[in-house]
């Protein structure tokens, strides 16, 4: 944390904070409606987007909600930037609100998107627990609440929908996702990187990024970490990341700790 928090030699470099929302800043909930962040969480974030003021580095949530999901969940801080349905979409936290980039789906696109919903709609037909969120860009079958046999079902023919169509199924914790805009978060953070650079005024230095995410859908973002990197693992499982934290009370810590750092160099 102390390596990435410091100076580095030679031209200004600016900083990114990027942490997924659900099973990192929020615990998982049966109702993703109800999700919000931890209450730990919650004031490390706002503490930390407090110390970034006047600062070359920046916060951002990057998740596999829609944009206006993500946004109405998280209540993020004001300059904060904001990544939906894994990179599909993005948009900037300002004193109005948000500032949402317009999706545009090509006509291909959206007739992939009409045939996903409609096969997906029917992977779940009958399984009690079993459901579809559509979102602007994609379809996404979650099971939770699902008894074993009929997850296994429902996600086999998630998958075989998705290959009818050429698209590729994302599955994750209790979820498999198809999109028709084919990105991820490591590209969302890629271009975050680059995004961040030439907003704090440092286009000459690569970004140092801090990433922090609980599910296999975050590893394509420590993929793209390199030196001067931090990866933060929330929960068990194999990653790519090099810390690991238990839950959102740990990575509230992490962010205090981050505060504390900026806040020093600050004073």
């Amino acid at each position: 944390m102390r390596a990435f928090a410091a100076d580095a030699d030679g031209p200004p470099a600016a900083r990114l904070v990027a942490l997924d929302f659900d099973g990192t800043l929020s615990p998982l909930v049966d109702d993703p409606l109800a999700a919000r962040m931890a209450p730990s969480a919650r004031a490390a974030v706002d503490r930390l987007a407090a110390a970034l003021v006047g600062t070359t580095t920046r916060l951002a949530l990057v998740s596999g909600r829609n944009l206006a999901d993500l946004a109405e969940r998280s209540e993020p801080p004001v300059g904060t930037y904001l990544v939906g349905s894994h990179g599909a979409e993005t948009g900037h936290v300002t004193e109005d609100g948000l500032d949402a980039v317009p999706l545009d789906l090509t006509p291909e696109q959206a007739d992939h998107l009409a045939a996903l919903r409609t096969g997906m709609a029917e992977a779940v037909a009958g399984r009690e627990g079993a459901w579809v969120q559509e979102k602007p860009s994609a379809a996404v079958l979650h099971t939770r609440l699902a008894s074993a046999a009929d997850t296994q079902a429902a996600e086999h023919l998630a998958d075989a929908v998705a290959a009818r169509l050429g698209l590729h199924a994302m599955h994750g914790k209790d979820v498999v996702e198809v999109a028709v805009v084919e990105t991820s978060k490591g590209e969302a953070v890629d271009r975050l990187r680059d995004v961040v650079g030439q907003d704090a005024g440092c286009p000459d230095a690569r970004t140092r990024v801090l990433y922090a995410g609980d599910d296999t859908t975050d590893e394509t973002a420590f993929a793209v970490l390199g030196p001067g990197d931090l990866g933060v693992k929330v929960g068990d499982g194999d990653t790519l990341a090099a810390q690991r934290v238990p839950d959102a009370d740990g990575l509230a810590a992490v962010l205090d700790l981050l505060a504390d750092l900026l806040e020093r160099q600050e004073a």
